[in-house]
């Protein structure tokens, strides 16, 4: 079974809709950590529009299971990794004013530009991941930068318009997990996932673990966190169970 890291970043967007101090994405991490996550996933961005540094700080010292923390490979980021020290970093393109992240890195094109990030996150013992597009390059190029894991851009399979689409963002996925593994880089997926498209990139094989948020946050709006999260696991966890015909 896939582990289910919960992004908590949309806690921190409806509270920073209003510049309050509540909800607390802190006490959202604690919550979904009850309710059976494998891992707290956190965005922390260069304009700071939703997690905080604060948000960061005290997450890493509350989260007991597995902290990734989403940062560009800005220096400036990279720092704080290096301070903060999470379980693992994933490395993601950012633009500015961006709604959410909006591709995975073209490493071939782009590599050069990790290369020291990667090795002073790894220098200190941090798992190193590269957020990419689902390719034969980027499996190949994240492999040779050092990286251990790749987290592959599902968004063109979860907003794909048709079946023939969906089926075919599918398979491009599955190759790619598979190139992955047999590089022995570890296989993460993410982005635009929800309680209905889940389950065939959970039944992946190479796919150790699912970065999953927003939908997660919008379901706990009517359930609350810990019933949405333990929804998501139960799809998860089912997902590779053998099917009756």
């Amino acid at each position: 079974m896939s582990r289910l890291s919960v992004n908590i970043d949309h806690v921190a967007t409806l509270r920073q809709t209003r510049s309050a101090k509540f909800p607390d994405p802190v006490h959202a991490a604690v919550m979904a950590e009850q309710a059976g996550a494998d891992g707290i996933t956190l965005h922390l961005r260069g304009d700071r529009r939703h997690i905080a540094d604060r948000d960061v700080y005290l997450i890493r010292q509350i989260v007991t299971s597995h902290m990734t923390l989403e940062i560009s490979a800005k220096q400036e980021m990279i720092d704080i990794a290096l301070q903060i020290k999470p379980d693992m970093v994933t490395l993601v393109p950012e633009r500015t004013g961006e709604q959410t992240t909006e591709r995975g890195f073209d490493l071939p094109e782009e590599g050069g530009e990790l290369e020291s990030p990667v090795e002073q996150l790894a220098t200190e013992g941090i798992i190193v991941a590269l957020f990419v597009n689902p390719t034969e390059e980027n499996m190949k190029t994240a492999a040779a930068l050092g990286a251990d894991y790749v987290e592959l851009n599902t968004t063109y399979y979860a907003e794909a318009e048709s079946f023939e689409e969906e089926v075919s963002a599918l398979r491009t996925i599955e190759k790619a997990a598979h190139l992955a593994s047999k590089l022995k880089l570890g296989v993460a997926a993410g982005h635009a996932l929800n309680y209905r498209n889940v389950t065939n990139i959970a039944a992946i094989e190479p796919v150790e673990e699912l970065s999953i948020g927003h939908s997660i946050i919008a379901r706990a709006v009517f359930v609350g966190i810990e019933q949405a999260v333990r929804e998501m696991k139960s799809i998860i966890r089912t997902a590779r169970e053998p099917r009756i015909a």
